[in-house]
C-alpha cells in the first residue's frame, strides 16, 4: 500500500487523552470521535487534516489509557500513516487492530517537518520526504500484519478469510 500526504508533527508523550479527550468517549461514532481528534493539542487539526495526510511524532506516541478510540479517531480523521520514534505498546496493537498503519523511524522523525509532503510504500518501509527529497527506511510489518492493515483491521481481515 502506498500513502502520500502533508505532515502534522507533534512531540513526545502524546497521550490518548490528547488524541481523543475523555469528555468525548460517550459516543461510539468514529466520525464524532474524529471531529475532536487532537483538539487539545492542535485546535486546527480537524479543520486542516485531509484524507491521506501523515502524522509524525517523537517518543512514546499513544501513551496513557488502552482505549481503541485514539487510533480510530486518527484513522477516521483522514490520517493514512503515523510515523514516530516509538509507540506505547497498547496503542501499537490497537492501531493494527483497527487498520491504522504505523511505522517507527527516528531518522525520518528528526528530518521531517510540519507541512512537508511525505510518501511511503508500506510494504517496504521506504519513507520519502517529497519536499526535501530525503529518503528513510523503517522496518515494515511482516506480511500477515500488512494483510490485517490492508483489510482495514483485524476483524475485517478475519471476515475476508475463505
Amino acid at each position: 500500500m502506498f500513502v502520500k500526504g502533508h505532515v502534522f508533527k507533534y512531540g513526545s508523550d502524546v497521550d490518548t487523552d490528547v488524541i481523543i479527550p475523555a469528555r468525548y468517549l460517550n459516543t461510539s461514532s468514529a466520525e464524532e470521535l474524529a471531529s475532536h481528534c487532537m483538539e487539545d493539542i492542535d485546535k486546527d487539526f480537524v479543520k486542516n487534516v485531509q484524507k491521506g495526510d501523515i502524522l509524525v511524532a517523537e517518543d512514546n506516541f499513544g501513551c496513557g489509557s488502552s482505549r481503541e478510540h485514539a487510533p480510530l479517531a486518527i484513522k477516521t480523521s483522514g490520517i493514512s500513516l503515523v510515523i514516530a520514534n516509538s509507540f506505547a505498546r497498547i496503542f501499537y496493537r490497537n492501531a493494527i487492530n483497527i487498520g491504522l498503519p504505523i511505522l517507527e523511524c527516528p531518522k525520518a522523525v528528526e528530518a521531517i517537518q510540519k507541512g512537508d509532503v511525505v510518501s511511503c510504500e508500506l510494504s517496504t518501509g521506504i519513507i520519502k520526504n517529497e519536499t526535501t527529497g530525503e529518503q528513510f527506511r523503517a522496518e515494515p510489518f511482516p506480511p500477515f500484519i500488512q494483510t490485517i492493515i490492508d483489510a482495514g483491521g483485524l476483524i475485517k481481515s478475519l471476515s475476508h478469510k475463505e
